[in-house]
């Protein structure tokens, strides 16, 4: 399974991934470069900026609404 496929499939099961996330569960360090591919690829995805408990900056990707299914259509 790709990273990419691994993204979709998270953001189909939880909803959104964080860069976090993406590293501690997949070992994906490029996360929002992989997004990038993935809008390219015709995904609509939004991207919410995020703080941590400390204050740090980060950004949470998720299907735009209504786009779910035609993601998950995509895949097939």
């Amino acid at each position: 399974m790709t990273q990419r496929d691994q993204i979709i499939e998270h953001l189909n099961k939880y909803g959104s991934i964080s860069p976090l996330e993406a590293r501690h569960v997949y070992g994906i360090e490029r996360l929002a470069s992989r997004i990038d591919e993935l809008k390219k690829s015709g995904f609509r995805i939004s991207t919410t900026p995020k703080k941590d408990a400390k204050g740090k900056r980060y950004a949470e990707y998720a299907f735009t609404p209504g786009a779910v299914q035609a993601s998950q259509a995509f895949t097939l």
